[in-house]
């Protein structure tokens, strides 16, 4: 099924829960979309399952969709296809294409790879811009042929919050044409991302664009920083 197809089944489908993922912070549910003889399988997050935290606003499932805008227009292509639905049935949340066929592996067990430089690069970049505050290994995902990232509710947050396990690149440049898309972001192209950030978080994920752009190599961890530059638990 190709990505228009299955973002259309994705927005409009009938959802019928399945059950709950297993080790999900917040109430994550299995689901099944159906449309027009099609089904598909979907991760869906509502907002009513939601754990509060202290530092991120409710609503962390807009940032799951803004994540997947974001990696579009920096044509990572890594983020599944995440839509956000008003009528699903416990209100209000995301639905993302779930990944069929994932292995066990997780980022450490596919850093060798040699097919996995590019999209780690291209990933590392997408967290940068995102200020992903928890890029934690697991969630790295092959289904056998193409590698997939998840995960992206603790992300775009004001502060300063980068924490990856993807450090291995710092210091080295950022690919042109990936460096010419996040400039695109910089410059004011961030598509519907106004939709899912507010004001704030849009500015300084555009500003984050613009620093990483001027300073054209991938950033280092702060050791001494007011947060840790690693996610915990690590896998």
């Amino acid at each position: 099924m190709d990505r228009a197809h299955q973002l259309r089944l994705l927005s409009q489908g009938e959802i019928v829960v399945r059950g709950r993922v297993v080790d999900s912070s917040n109430q994550a549910l299995l689901v099944a979309v159906r449309l027009e003889g099609a089904e598909a399988l979907a991760c869906y997050k509502a907002e009513a399952g939601e754990r509060p935290l202290w530092d991120f606003p409710g609503g962390l499932w807009r940032r799951e969709v803004a994540a997947y805008e974001l990696d579009q227009l920096l044509g990572v292509d890594l983020v599944p296809p995440t839509v956000a639905r008003d009528d699903a049935p416990f209100g209000p949340g995301s639905l993302q294409w779930w990944i069929e066929g994932a292995t066990d592996d997780h980022y450490f067990t596919l850093r060798d790879r040699e097919d996995f430089d590019a999209p780690a690069r291209a990933l590392a970049v997408l967290d940068v811009v995102a200020n992903n505050a928890d890029r934690k290994a697991g969630h790295v995902l092959f289904d056998g042929q193409r590698y997939w990232a998840i995960d992206h509710g603790l992300c775009f947050h004001r502060d300063d919050k980068l924490r990856t396990v993807l450090w291995e690149f710092a210091g080295e440049p950022v690919a042109r044409d990936l460096l010419a898309r996040v400039a695109r972001v910089a410059d004011g192209h961030t598509g519907a991302l106004a939709r899912w950030l507010s004001p704030d978080e849009l500015a300084l994920t555009q500003w984050r664009s613009g620093a990483l752009v001027e300073a054209g190599v991938y950033p280092s961890p702060d050791e001494n920083g007011e947060w840790p530059p690693y996610p915990w638990p690590l896998i």
